[in-house]
């Protein structure tokens, strides 16, 4: 048993334990739940490792360290923790991701190491709701997407990615990684489009997260020759309807907080403001 303060990474035999920190805050670990719930803690299986902070014996906090670094339920002296041994591991994430003020502290302390970053978006407001809008009607036309609609989906999904993350997820391995993510996501039924007659996506979105608590939307888009014409609002409440009827009774996402007119849609479909995330992107 370890006495001391200190960090490790979990093995698949810390996995009941690590559920029950991730637990305490079921809508802001979705994410990491979810693929927990999956892959367990072989790295692996999870792509990455969970390292765990121990105080007294007991697990306390924890932070997944893959393609996100993400602080989890983390106190002062965890994050601390996780910042050494993030030092010491050098920097593989392509982001650091997580509950707004834990996260501002990370990156304070990695910042001389790791940075500069590419972007920091320190306060991105975490949405949730729970039912749907009772004045806005979901729109009839948005529906899951096929598996055979992959070349129809795919530049939608890219042309949101990059313009979200200011970079293109083809870069690298020629997209090979967040095709199969999008493939997952169709195969599952999570990716919902209203596709028009020409094959033309309009309006897009995808469950990414998903636990039996909660789940997380995530890639709101419209086309923009669509924009401003009214189909984001009832988009948004036809995937709110197919996430409370199918997947969790409890609906998140996080936005930026200088997309106005993404926040004003998704406060207009009934999600209100619990709290805030931070990112840092390389």
């Amino acid at each position: 048993m370890l006495t001391q303060p200190s960090t490790r990474v979990l093995e698949p035999s810390d996995l009941a334990a690590a559920l029950a920190v991730l637990d305490r805050d079921p809508v802001a670990n979705a994410f990491v739940i979810s693929r927990v719930q999956v892959a367990g803690l072989d790295p692996w299986r999870l792509g990455g490792e969970m390292w765990g902070w121990y105080e007294n014996g007991a697990l306390e906090s924890l932070c997944y360290a893959g393609a996100n670094l993400v602080p989890l339920c983390a106190t002062p002296r965890a994050v601390r923790g996780f910042a050494d041994r993030a030092r010491r591991a050098g920097r593989r994430c392509s982001s650091i991701v997580g509950p707004a003020e834990t996260t501002a502290t990370l990156w304070q302390l990695l910042e001389p190491a790791w940075g500069p970053a590419r972007e920091v978006r320190p306060h991105q407001p975490l949405m949730v709701t729970d039912r749907l809008p009772g004045d806005v009607a979901p729109d009839p036309y948005v529906r899951r997407v096929r598996k055979d609609e992959m070349d129809t989906i795919m530049p939608a999904c890219v042309a949101m990615f990059t313009e979200e993350v200011g970079v293109s997820p083809l870069a690298g391995d020629g997209g090979l990684l967040y095709q199969a993510r999008v493939a997952e996501l169709v195969g599952s039924g999570r990716a919902f489009a209203r596709i028009d007659p020409d094959g033309k996506v309009v309006f897009k979105a995808e469950i990414g997260a998903a636990t039996p608590r909660a789940c997380q939307i995530q890639g709101v888009w419209v086309a923009p020759e669509y924009r401003g014409r009214g189909y984001a609002a009832p988009g948004m409440a036809a995937v709110l309807r197919y996430a409370l009827a199918d997947v969790a009774p409890l609906v998140s996402l996080y936005v930026n907080d200088y997309n106005t007119a993404a926040r004003a849609t998704y406060r207009r479909v009934g999600f209100q403001e619990t709290g805030a995330f931070m990112s840092v992107l390389f």
